[in-house]
C-alpha cells in the first residue's frame, strides 16, 4: 500500500525492504518518544505550576533505581540501533563473489555504462533480476551521485578515484536512476533508468547490441598501444615494472615495507599518479597517465588487468 505513495517507492532488490525495516524503526523510535516528551512537558507544566506568588516546590529526592532505568532504556535502545545499522551497513557494502561487474561513469550531465562484453549504453542500465551487479563508479568531472530509489542503493562518484555499489533486483521492470548531489546547472536533468529483465531476456538484450570486443579486449588493445607491454612483460621476464598476469586481488608489497590489495582504487591510483606508491624492488620510472586516458580507458585498462587473473574476492554474506 505505501509503495503507491510518492514518499515510498517500491521496493525492489534484496535489500530494500531491510532498509525500510530499519528506517521505520528508526522514525518509530524518534516518534514515540517525542510524542512521550511533549505529554510530560504538557502534564508536569499543568500539574506542577505555581498557584500562589510565594509558592515554593518541595525538594526533590534522587532515586537510583530511576536514574539507571532511563539511562538503561535509551542506551539499549541506541545499541539495538547501532548493531542493526552496522549490519545493513557491512552488507551493502561487500558485494558477493559473483556478482557481475559493470563500470559506470558519471559526467556532467549523464551516466555512460560499460557492460563487460563491451556493450554500451547512456543513462540506462540493463540487468539481470536475480544476479548481484557491482558497479564500480568514477567521475569525469564533478562529484555525482548514484542512487535508486527502488533499490534503496546510493554511492558518491568522485572524480579520481572508485566508488563501489551493488545491489541485486528482484523484479523485472524499469526503475528511475538519480544524481544525488548538485552537480551544476542541469543537474535535476541527470536522470535514467535500471532496466531489470529475466536472465534469458538480459542474455537476449546483450546478444543484440553491436560487437565492439569486450571491456577486456578493448583494454588490451589500449595497453599496447600506449606501450605498457614493453616494461610490463609477462611472469617470469624481468622488465621494468611489474609483471600484471595474476596480479588483480593480490597483496602487494611497497617499497615503504606496507602491503596493499590490487584492487580497482590501487590499479586506478597506480595508472594516473604511479610516484604514489612504488612496488618494492622497482625504480620509480613510469609516467603519470592524468589527463592522458579518460574514465572509460581507464575502465578498459582495470577490466584488462582483472581478465589476466588474480584470486576470487572474498564472498560476502548473503
Amino acid at each position: 500500500m505505501l509503495e503507491h505513495l510518492p514518499l515510498f517507492p517500491e521496493a525492489a532488490s534484496t535489500v530494500a525492504r531491510q532498509v525500510d525495516a530499519l528506517y521505520f524503526f528508526l522514525v518509530a523510535v524518534s516518534a514515540f518518544f517525542s510524542l512521550l516528551i511533549a505529554v510530560l512537558i504538557v502534564v508536569f507544566a499543568i500539574k506542577y505550576h505555581r498557584r500562589r506568588a510565594d509558592q515554593v516546590g518541595a525538594g526533590l529526592t534522587g532515586s537510583l533505581r530511576l536514574e539507571i532505568l532511563w539511562s538503561a532504556i535509551p542506551l539499549a535502545i541506541t545499541m539495538v540501533m547501532f548493531f542493526w545499522g552496522a549490519s545493513l551497513y557491512f552488507r551493502l557494502m561487500r558485494p558477493p563473489a559473483d556478482a557481475m561487474v559493470i563500470y559506470v561513469t558519471g559526467k556532467q550531465w549523464m551516466w555512460k555504462v560499460q557492460h563487460a562484453d563491451g556493450r554500451r549504453e547512456i543513462n540506462e542500465l540493463h540487468v539481470p533480476v536475480g544476479r548481484p551487479v557491482r558497479l564500480v563508479l568514477g567521475s569525469e568531472d564533478v562529484i555525482h551521485s548514484f542512487y535508486v530509489p527502488a533499490f534503496r542503493v546510493k554511492m558518491d562518484v568522485v572524480p579520481g578515484r572508485s566508488t563501489t555499489l551493488w545491489f541485486e533486483a528482484t523484479k523485472p521492470g524499469r526503475y528511475r536512476l538519480f544524481c544525488a548531489e548538485y552537480c551544476g546547472t542541469k543537474h535535476s536533468g541527470m536522470t535514467g533508468w535500471i532496466v531489470a529483465l529475466e536472465p534469458r531476456a538480459f542474455q537476449q538484450w546483450l546478444a543484440g547490441g553491436p560487437v565492439e570486443g569486450s571491456l577486456a579486449q578493448q583494454g588490451e588493445k589500449l595497453f599496447m598501444d600506449l606501450g605498457c607491454h614493453t616494461c610490463h612483460l609477462p611472469a617470469g621476464q624481468q622488465g621494468r615494472g611489474p609483471s600484471l598476469e595474476g596480479l588483480f586481488g593480490r597483496p602487494v608489497k611497497l617499497a615503504d615495507g606496507s602491503t596493499v590489495t590490487a584492487d580497482e582504487a590501487y590499479v586506478r591510483e597506480a595508472i594516473l599518479q604511479p610516484q604514489a606508491r612504488i612496488v618494492a624492488g622497482f625504480q620509480p620510472l613510469m609516467p603519470p597517465y592524468q589527463g592522458l586516458i579518460n574514465e572509460e580507458q581507464l575502465n578498459q585498462l582495470i577490466a584488462y588487468l582483472r581478465a589476466l587473473g588474480g584470486p576470487p574476492p572474498e564472498a560476502a554474506p548473503r
